[in-house]
């Protein structure tokens, strides 16, 4: 027969690693949580930033967006030349 120690040390460690065991899992679901979570964030920002660019190149007034020719003086546009802005603007100012 073992004697009583062994046994107190044998169920000392079977606790010890049940406790673990749920301690790690619960820090490994929390940090799953916090990553669908921030994806899910970062998902409605991008959306978010995309609506704001759409809602300004639809109400943009008209002379912002051409004005003097076919050239686009919004910097933000994804088509803005700054050698053309330039070249009307030098124009304009003689």
């Amino acid at each position: 027969m073992a004697s009583t120690g062994v046994n107190v040390l044998r169920y000392s460690a079977l606790g010890a690693g049940i406790f673990y065991g749920l301690y790690h899992q619960a820090k490994l679901s929390s940090a799953a949580k916090l990553a669908a979570i921030d994806r899910e964030y970062q998902h409605k920002q991008s959306l978010i930033e995309k609506a704001k660019a759409e809602y300004s190149k639809k109400n943009m007034p008209a002379s912002a967006k051409t004005e003097g020719g076919d050239v686009i003086r919004d910097p933000n546009d994804s088509r803005f030349d700054l050698e053309a802005y330039l070249k009307v603007v030098a124009a304009e100012n003689p």
